[in-house]
């Protein structure tokens, strides 16, 4: 009786790893002899957009292991100055040479003329460890007006892309294998339909990214420089009310002239009717009396 029990508890032990293995078998695992396989048995082996949603859900965790990463804050660092300079053309020259010595460049700059006073605008980029010290020599250039310096934290998405980026590159690793496995012409094509996406979502991200690395390591400066007014303000000057009279007169003749060349066509017109009309008149009139 007890060797009837013991084989009864072994036949059910048996049976049930068989039956274990076979469920493996049939839908756990890729048989290596099996020639092809449905786009229903891919899906269920890869579940790409609850994978995706996974992936992107470890995100939060993430961002605290590359917060320790990139314990250095990400800024874009920012800055405007107005300077009253004797010559803007010289104060060009010094904030050039300036610039290139801090290891910058000039992005832009224009100047205009206020009636024989030159303005003008600069904007530098310089490395943002030279921010600060390339302001303080500016500010030797002439007498500073305004001064207004700003940045901007970037971290948190910079961190974020990063951590995104990181995710979809996993992905795109995962589709490659699922790519090798894929046997029907269906099956390729939706793999690399999603591959294609994935991997324009990573140039996007690694675009952003590089704009912010530009941003972050050179910090833009604009100066903005005025000569001085003139003592006593743009007042009235000898030359300039003679200047004003002798275009005032010019205007006036040339006024003149076109209301003559305007008048002259429409008084010969007039005065050409009135003739006729009186000729027409003078030989009508004997006529009436007989």
């Amino acid at each position: 009786m007890t060797s009837n029990k013991y084989f009864i508890f072994f036949a059910i032990i048996l049976v049930v790893v068989s039956a274990g293995c076979l469920s493996y078998q049939s839908g756990g695992g890729w048989k290596k002899t099996a020639p092809s396989m449905s786009y229903d048995s891919y899906e269920l082996n890869y579940e790409l957009k609850d994978e995706i949603n996974a992936e992107f859900a470890d995100t939060a965790s993430e961002k605290g292991k590359n917060t320790q990463l990139y314990g250095d804050r990400k800024i874009i660092s920012t800055a405007n100055l107005q300077i009253e300079v004797e010559s803007v053309q010289t104060a060009f020259n010094d904030i050039k040479k300036i610039t290139e010595d801090s290891g910058g460049f000039i992005s832009s700059s224009s100047t205009y003329d206020l009636g024989g006073r030159y303005n003008g605008r600069m904007t530098v980029r310089v490395p943002q460890k030279n921010f600060y010290l390339t302001i303080e020599h500016f500010e030797t250039v002439g007498k500073v007006r305004s001064k207004d310096i700003s940045g901007q934290d970037v971290t948190e998405e910079y961190i974020d892309l990063k951590a995104r980026r990181g995710n979809l590159e996993k992905q795109e690793t995962r589709l490659q294998e699922i790519l090798g496995m894929a046997v029907t012409v269906e099956e390729i094509l939706k793999v690399e339909k999603e591959l294609e996406r994935v991997r324009g979502e990573i140039e996007r991200l690694t675009g952003r990214l590089n704009y912010l690395d530009k941003n972050i390591e050179m910090s833009t400066i604009t100066v903005s420089m005025a000569e001085p007014a003139p003592i006593g303000g743009d007042g009235w000057g000898i030359t300039d009310a003679l200047r004003e009279a002798a275009s005032g007169f010019i205007n006036t003749i040339l006024a003149i002239i076109v209301f003559v060349g305007y008048v002259i066509p429409v008084v010969v017109f007039i005065v050409s009717v009135i003739l006729i009309a009186l000729g027409v008149k003078r030989k009508l009139l004997p006529r009436l009396k007989l």
